[in-house]
């Protein structure tokens, strides 16, 4: 039997940073610092090591990510379509690269605690070339924390052009379906706590600090 698994060289890593921060005072949560250094730069080192390439989902400046030395691409398709847009643009992007990417995983800017065998457990999930795994953790879906097979990317235009909701749910599950479920990360904290509020920021300082002891 042919083994599917997707290789770790045929993934290309895909940080998603195209979400508007309202209540962080509407600034670039990507540059947020947290512990020293950028919220994406977290979040970049630890997806690198799981992918075979990895680059950065993002409208604007990209220059303002030039500290990574990343590949930066934005949206393909115009409006606030949220993050099928981004997962939508790095499909297109990881074809354009002239290599064989098969999938996209994709990590959200703002959770820089997620499991360092992410794409892994993903990927061992993902049984049939079409099938969509994405993360989950104490009963909750994680649609940011995916991976997608390249392949689909004409229908999920065709989708985003039709559709009256851009609920990555909605999408993904017209497909074949693999829900992956991660128990608490360090210190029995959630994997995929995300950063939201300025409070949130605190919380993950403690957690950052935490992670060094």
């Amino acid at each position: 039997m042919t083994d599917t698994t997707p290789q770790t060289d045929a993934i290309l890593g895909a940080v998603l940073a195209g979400g508007r921060s309202s209540r962080m005072g509407g600034i670039d949560k990507a540059l947020i610092a947290l512990a020293g250094k950028p919220l994406i730069a977290h979040v970049a080192e630890r997806l690198a090591p799981q992918v075979g390439a990895l680059a950065i989902n993002a409208n604007g400046d990209g220059e303002r990510f030039a500290m990574l030395g990343l590949p930066v691409f934005a949206d393909t398709i115009g409006g606030h379509a949220g993050p099928l847009a981004g997962v939508l643009a790095a499909m297109r992007f990881a074809s354009d690269r002239g290599e064989a990417f098969t999938h996209v995983a994709t990590a959200a800017t703002d959770t820089p605690f997620f499991p360092t065998d992410l794409v892994t457990r993903l990927a061992a999930a993902a049984t049939t070339p079409d099938t969509i795994a994405m993360a989950a953790s104490d009963g909750n879906r994680h649609p940011v924390f995916a991976l997608w097979p390249t392949g689909l990317a004409d229908d999920l235009e065709r989708w985003l052009a039709g559709t009256d909701t851009f609920k990555v749910m909605a999408w993904a599950k017209r497909h074949r379906f693999a829900p992956v479920e991660f128990g608490p990360g360090a210190h029995g904290a959630d994997p995929f706590f995300n950063i939201n509020t300025p409070e949130d920021l605190a919380t993950a300082e403690r957690q950052a600090q935490a992670a060094l002891v």
